[in-house]
């Protein structure tokens, strides 16, 4: 699938608007899967100001972050309009004190 330009709009204007954003599966207080849970579970350990967005809602939006983001799996974490990676990314950075 090829990210098309009213797709990639609306993933800059989800990026842009909030400092750090979540594209995950499920929502915040139901992820669907184990990542997901995972990510979100971090981001409220260190009390992240944070907005999430259900990938699982919006097919175009799911398909097409992949090729934005050049990243292939959820959830998918992005900081200042920049993505800083997935479930794994994230964990390590924790562990590292970096998130």
């Amino acid at each position: 699938m090829t990210l098309s330009a009213a797709t990639r709009q609306k993933i800059d204007a989800l990026v842009g608007a909030h400092r750090v954003l979540l594209f995950m599966k499920g929502e915040r207080r139901a992820p669907m899967c184990g990542f997901s849970a995972g990510v979100v579970d971090l981001l409220n350990e260190v009390g992240a100001d944070y907005e999430t967005v259900n990938i699982l809602s919006d097919a175009d939006l799911r398909e097409g972050l992949k090729e934005y983001s050049q990243w292939p799996t959820f959830p998918q974490l992005f900081v200042e309009g920049k993505l800083v990676g997935g479930a794994d990314i994230v964990q390590e950075m924790h562990k590292a004190g970096e998130l």
